[in-house]
C-alpha cells in the first residue's frame, strides 16, 4: 500500500480541511513529519486508521465518537487515497465521515464508510473493506505498515501463540492446515471400508465349488434339450403339412358357397345387360335427331312470336315519331326569339352597372370631404416643431462642444496621478524595511564568522577537517573493541590447541583483556568529536541560511529602487502632459473635469430634445403624405367613376325599356334577369331533348323493321329444318327395331349410370369364372377334398405337448447359464473388492499418521516457526551492522526471541533484557524485516513504513545510525515516513510536513519544500 493523498476535516485538532500530499512527501523515499507536542502530528496516523478500518488507535470502533470529533465541528471528513494490488497497480479512495445531531450536540450520527476504485479515470464505488483491498487485518496493518506512537515494540513483546497467528494470518499460511482435509479424507477412508466389508459379506455366497457345480447341470440338461428339440422338429413338420390342407380345405368350401350365390344372381344380371344394350343404342342413334327436333320446335315457337311483336311495333313507332315532329316545331318557333331577348338582358345588367358606380360616386366625395380639413390641422402641427426644432439648435450653438476622447485622457490621468503617488509610498516603505533587515543580517554574519578557528578558512574546511578526526577516534575505537572481544577468548587458549578464530596450534602473546578504561574514554572523545560536528554543522546551516537571506534581500532591494525609478518617471510624464494644458494640480485637474462633464452633459440634453422633435416631425410628415396620397387617389377614383357611368349609358341599346328600371332596386333588376336566362335556358334544353328522343325513336323503328324482316326468313328456315328432321328420325326408328316411341322416349329419359352397369356385368363375370376355376384346382390337390378336423386336432395336441418339453428345457438351460455367468461374474467382483479392501487398509494407516501429526495446527506452528526464523535472519542483516556486530537475534523452538552477546563470550540472553536503545533498534529491525516479507508477497516493487515514534531512548550516534539505516533503504525501492517532535531530525531529513496547531484554525499543514 502506497499512500497518494489524505484530506483531514474535524478530526481531534484539525478544525479547517488540511491536505497531506503523500505523493509529493513519498517521492523523497525518506520523509518526516515534524511538529511541537500536541500539534496533531499523530493524528495522521489515527486519520489513515479510521478512514480504512473505520476506527482509532485511541478510541474504540463503537463509541467514543464525540471525543473524535472536533469540538468546533459539526462534521469529520476523511478522504484518503491510495495505492493497492499487485505492483500497487490499482487506485482506491477511502472515504469517512460523520455528523453531529444539530439538536444533540454531543451525539454522533452513524458514519458514512465507502470506498471508490479509479476507473478510465472516474470513482466508481465498491463493496470490498480495506481487509480486501490492503490484504491484512488493522492489527497487523499498525505491526507492518502504520506503527502508532508507544507500538514500536509491540511485535517482540507478542507471545509466541500470538506471533505464530500472526504469521498465519498475515501470510495466508491457513492453507497448511491440514488437520480438517486429513480427517475428511480418513473419514471418507473408514465410510468406504464400510461400503467394501458390506459388499464383500454379500458375496460370500459364491465359490469356485458352486460355479463347477452348476457347470456339470448345464451339460446334462443341454443333452436332453437336444434330444427334445429332434422329435419337435419331426412333429412340427407333420403339423405344418396338416394346416396346409386344412387352409386350402377351407378355401374350397368358401369358393364353392359363392358359386351358389353367383348362380342365383344371374337372372338380375342378364336383365341389366340387356337394358344396358338398348339404352347405349338409342343415347348413341337415336337421341342426338330427337334433341335437334325439339329444339328447332322451340326456336320456330321463338321466331313466329317475334314476327308478331314486329309487326305491332312497326304501327305504334309510326304514331310516336308524329307527335315528336309535332313537338320539335313547336320549340324551334319559341327559340328564334332568343336574341332579342339576351339584349335586353345585357341592357338590364349595363344598369345595375352604372348603379354601382354611383355609389362609389358619392363614396369618393364624402372622402374628399373629410381629408381635407385634416391636411391642413397636420401642416399647421408641422410649422410649430419647425419653429421649436430652429430655437433647440441655436441654443446648443452657443454651447461648444469638447472631444469625448479629451475627456477621458483626462479621466486617465487623474487615476494614475493617484496610483502611481500611492505605489511610490508604499515601495519606499518596504525598501526602508528590506534597508533594515539587510544591516540586520550582515551583524549576524559577521557574528557566526567569528566562531570559525584562525586555522581553517570557512565552515566547510572545518567540517571536513573535524570529519576526518571523528573517522580516525572511531578506528581507533574499533580496534580497540576487537581486541576486547578477542580478549573474551583468551580464556579459551592453550598451548598446543587449535585458535577457534585462527586455527595456531602455539599462542606467544595473548591479548589482556583488561583495557576497559582506553575504550570508555575513545568512546567519550568521539561524543564530544560528534556534539562538535553538529555544532558546527548547525552553525554552518544558520550562516547559509543568513547568507541566502541576505541575498535575496540584496536582490530585493535592487528591485525596489528599479520599482522607485520607473513610477517616478511615470507621474513626471502625466504631470508634463496636464502642464501643456494649464493644469498643475490634482485639484486643477478634478475641476477641470467637471466643468468639462457639465458643459457636454447640458448640449447632450439639447440634442437629445432636438432629436425627439425631428422624430415627431418625421412622423407627422408621413402621416400628411398618406393622406395627401388618399385624398389623389379619392380624385382620380372620382373622375373614373364619372367617366365610367358616362360609357355604361352610351353601350344601352334599348334605353326607352331601361327607364322604367333605373328607380328599381339592383335586386329586383337581378331577379328578373335571371327569371329571363332560365327561360331560355330551358326552351334551349328541350329543344335538344326533343330532337335526341326524335333521333333514338326513329333508329328503334328503323331496328325493328330489319327485325321483321330477319324473323320472318328465320320462321320459313325453321319450317323447312323440322320437316327433314322428322322423316330422318322415322327412318332411324325403323332401322334398330324401335316401333314403341313412348319406350323410346323413356330410355332418352332414363337415369341409369350405363359405365357404373357395365362394369358390374363385368365385375359379375369375372367372379363366376374364378370360383369355377378355384374349384376346379382344389379338388385336383391331394387330401383336400378327404381333410377331418378330428384328425388334426391330434396331430396338432401332440405337437404342442414336444414344444413345451422342448421349451422347458431350454429354459432350465438359459436359468443354468445366466447362473454360471453371475457367479463368474460375482467371484471377479469379490476379487477386486477384496484387493481394494486391503489397499483401504494401508492408507487408512497412513492418513491416521497424518491426522496425529497434523492434528492442534501442529503443522501451521512449524510452517510459522519458520517464517519467524527467516524473518530473524533478515533481521539480523541490518541488527548486527547497527550494534557493530556485537549482538544478533536468535528464536529457539518455542518462537522466543533471544539475543546472542558476543561481548560475553556469545551467550544466549533475553530480547526483553536488552536497554531501550538497543530493544528500539531490535524492534525496527525485525518491523523492516516484516514489511519486506509483506511486500514480496505482495509482489509490489515499492512499500511503505510509517511509524510514530519520538527516538528518546537513543543517543545522537545510535540516532545518527538508525537514520542512515533508514536513508539506506531508498536504494531498495523503500519509503519510510517519522513522526517526530525532535527539531534536530529536520536537518537529517530533506522532505517533511511541519504541523503547527493555530488556537484559531486548528492544525495547520505546511511543507519543507
Amino acid at each position: 500500500m502506497i499512500p497518494i493523498k489524505l484530506d483531514i476535516q474535524g478530526l481531534y485538532s484539525y478544525k479547517e480541511k488540511q491536505t497531506i500530499e503523500f505523493d509529493k512527501l513519498t517521492a523523497a523515499g525518506l520523509f518526516g513529519i515534524f511538529g511541537a507536542v500536541g500539534s496533531g502530528k499523530s493524528s495522521i496516523l489515527e486519520a489513515v486508521l479510521l478512514a480504512l478500518y473505520g476506527s482509532t488507535e485511541r478510541l474504540s470502533d463503537r463509541g467514543e465518537k464525540n471525543s473524535m470529533v472536533n469540538l468546533q465541528s459539526d462534521q469529520l471528513l476523511l478522504n484518503f487515497e491510495f495505492s493497492s494490488g499487485r505492483n500497487n497497480a490499482k487506485t482506491y479512495l477511502a472515504r469517512y465521515s460523520a455528523k453531529r445531531n444539530s439538536k444533540n450536540f454531543d451525539d454522533i450520527r452513524p458514519a458514512e464508510h465507502t470506498f471508490y476504485e479509479k476507473v478510465d479515470g472516474n470513482w466508481e464505488p465498491i463493496t470490498a473493506r480495506a481487509e480486501e483491498i490492503v490484504g491484512m487485518r488493522k492489527e497487523h496493518f499498525k505491526q507492518t505498515v502504520i506503527i502508532p506512537q508507544g507500538k514500536f515494540r509491540e511485535f517482540i513483546d507478542q507471545k509466541p501463540l500470538d506471533q505464530a497467528k500472526m504469521m498465519k494470518e498475515l501470510f495466508g499460511l491457513e492453507r497448511f492446515d491440514l488437520s480438517f482435509k486429513t480427517g475428511i479424507l480418513l473419514k471418507a477412508v473408514k465410510e468406504q471400508k464400510i461400503r467394501l466389508e458390506t459388499q464383500l459379506q454379500s458375496l460370500e455366497e459364491y465359490s469356485e465349488d458352486i460355479l463347477v457345480e452348476k457347470q456339470s447341470q448345464f451339460s446334462e440338461i443341454q443333452t436332453q434339450a437336444a434330444a427334445a428339440s429332434l422329435k419337435l422338429k419331426s412333429a412340427e413338420a407333420e403339423v405344418r403339412l396338416q394346416e396346409n390342407r386344412r387352409a386350402k380345405h377351407q378355401q374350397l368350401l368358401k369358393f364353392r358357397s359363392e358359386q351358389e350365390n353367383l348362380v342365383l344372381q344371374r337372372p338380375k344380371i342378364e336383365e341389366q345387360r340387356q337394358l344396358h344394350s338398348e339404352f347405349i343404342t338409342a343415347k348413341t342413334y337415336l337421341r342426338p335427331v330427337w334433341e335437334q327436333i325439339r329444339d328447332t320446335k322451340a326456336e320456330l315457337e321463338k321466331y313466329k312470336i317475334s314476327v308478331i311483336d314486329c309487326e305491332r311495333f312497326k304501327i305504334e313507332f309510326a304514331k310516336e315519331v308524329a307527335e315528336l315532329e309535332e313537338q320539335e316545331a313547336d320549340l324551334k318557333a319559341k327559340n328564334k326569339e332568343r336574341p332579342q331577348r339576351e339584349g335586353k338582358i345585357r341592357d338590364l345588367k349595363k344598369v345595375i352597372e352604372i348603379q354601382r358606380l354611383e355609389a362609389q360616386r358619392e363614396q369618393a366625395n364624402a372622402t374628399l370631404l373629410n381629408l381635407q380639413p385634416t391636411i391642413e390641422s397636420k401642416k399647421q402641427t408641422q410649422k410649430a416643431l419647425e419653429t421649436k426644432i430652429a430655437e433647440l439648435d441655436s441654443e446648443a450653438e452657443k454651447i461648444s462642444s469638447t472631444d469625448s476622447s479629451v475627456l477621458a485622457n483626462l479621466m486617465s490621468s487623474a487615476k494614475d496621478w493617484k496610483q502611481l503617488e500611492n505605489q511610490l509610498s508604499k515601495i519606499q516603505l518596504e525598501s526602508n524595511e528590506i534597508t533594515q533587515e539587510i544591516e540586520k543580517l550582515k551583524g549576524l554574519l559577521e557574528a557566526e564568522k567569528i566562531t570559525i578557528p584562525g586555522n581553517e578558512s570557512s565552515f566547510e574546511t572545518w567540517l571536513a577537517s573535524h570529519k576526518t578526526t571523528i573517522q580516525e577516534l572511531e578506528k581507533q575505537r574499533d580496534i580497540l573493541m576487537q581486541k576486547q572481544g578477542l580478549a573474551a577468548h583468551v580464556h579459551l587458549l592453550h598451548n598446543g590447541e587449535a585458535c577457534p578464530l585462527c586455527g595456531a596450534l602455539e599462542h606467544p602473546n595473548p591479548l589482556d583483556g583488561d583495557d576497559d578504561g582506553g575504550l570508555a574514554q575513545k568512546d567519550l572523545q568521539i561524543r564530544e568529536a560528534k556534539l562538535l560536528l553538529e555544532q558546527i554543522q548547525a552553525s554552518k546551516s544558520k550562516y547559509s541560511e543568513l547568507a541566502f537571506r541576505l541575498e535575496n534581500h540584496q536582490k530585493n532591494i535592487a528591485g525596489k529602487n528599479l520599482e522607485i525609478q520607473e513610477s517616478k518617471q511615470n507621474l513626471s510624464s502625466i504631470k508634463s502632459s496636464l502642464a501643456e494644458s494649464g493644469i498643475d494640480s490634482q485639484e486643477e485637474l478634478l475641476a477641470k473635469i467637471q466643468a468639462i462633464e457639465h458643459s457636454s452633459q447640458t448640449r447632450e440634453k439639447l440634442l437629445q430634445e432636438v432629436k425627439t422633435h425631428r422624430r415627431n416631425w418625421d412622423s407627422e410628415r408621413i402621416i400628411i403624405d398618406q393622406y395627401e396620397k388618399e385624398l389623389q387617389q379619392a380624385q382620380l377614383q372620382l373622375q373614373s367613376v364619372q367617366s365610367n357611368i358616362s360609357s355604361k349609358k352610351e353601350e344601352i341599346r334599348d334605353m326607352a325599356f331601361c327607364k322604367q328600371f333605373f328607380a328599381r332596386e339592383t335586386s329586383q333588376i337581378q331577379s328578373a334577369i335571371d327569371k329571363v336566362e332560365k327561360d331560355i335556358e330551358e326552351a334551349l334544353q328541350a329543344l335538344e331533348g326533343k330532337q335526341k328522343h326524335l333521333r333514338e325513336k326513329r333508329s328503334v323503328t328503323d331496328k325493328n323493321l330489319a327485325d321483321l324482316i330477319n324473323f320472318t326468313q328465320l320462321r320459313d328456315q325453321s319450317l323447312v329444318k323440322l320437316d327433314k328432321l322428322k322423316s330422318e328420325f322415322e327412318a332411324l326408328k325403323m332401322q334398330h327395331g324401335f316401333a314403341d316411341e313412348e319406350r323410346l322416349i323413356h330410355l332418352f329419359q332414363h337415369s341409369l349410370d350405363a359405365e357404373k352397369v357395365a362394369l358390374e356385368i363385368k365385375q359379375f363375370d369375372q367372379k363366376i369364372a374364378i370360383a369355377e376355376d378355384r374349384i376346379q384346382e382344389l379338388e385336383a390337390e391331394e387330401g383336400v377334398v378327404s381333410f377331418q378336423e378330428e384328425a388334426f386336432q391330434e396331430v396338432n395336441t401332440s405337437f404342442q405337448n414336444l414344444k413345451a418339453n422342448a421349451e422347458s428345457f431350454q429354459k432350465q438351460v438359459l436359468l443354468l447359464d445366466k447362473e454360471i455367468q453371475e457367479t463368474r461374474s460375482k467371484l471377479a467382483e469379490k476379487k477386486i473388492l477384496q484387493a481394494d479392501f486391503a489397499k483401504l487398509e494401508i492408507r487408512e494407516s497412513y492418513l491416521k499418521e497424518l491426522d496425529n501429526m497434523f492434528r492442534g495446527s501442529g503443522f501451521v506452528k512449524f510452517v510459522s516457526s519458520i517464517y519467524l526464523q527467516e524473518l530473524c535472519n533478515t533481521a539480523n542483516v541490518r541488527f548486527m551492522k547497527l550494534c557493530k556486530n556485537q549482538l544478533s537475534l536468535e528464536i529457539d523452538d518455542n518462537n522466543t526471541f533471544w539475543v546472542i552477546d558476543y561481548l560475553n563470550g556469545g551467550k544466549k540472553r533475553l530480547l526483553k533484557t536488552l536497554s531501550g536503545g538497543q530493544t528500539f533498534q531490535a524492534s525496527l529491525c525485525l518491523a523492516l524485516a516484516l514489511a519486506e516479507k509483506v511486500k514480496a508477497l505482495n509482489q509490489a516493487d515499492q512499500s511503505f513504513f510509517f511509524m510514530d515514534e519520538g527516538f528518546g531512548a537513543l543517543d545522537k550516534n545510535a540516532l545518527r545510525v538508525v537514520f542512515e539505516t533508514l536513508k539506506s533503504l531508498r536504494h531498495e525501492n523503500r519509503i519510510v515516513g517519522i513522526i517526530s517532535h525532535v527539531e534536530d531530525l529536520q536537518q537529517e531529513i530533506g522532505v517533511f510536513a511541519n504541523i503547527e496547531l493555530d488556537p484559531e484554525r486548528g492544525s495547520q499543514v505546511s511543507y519543507s519544500y
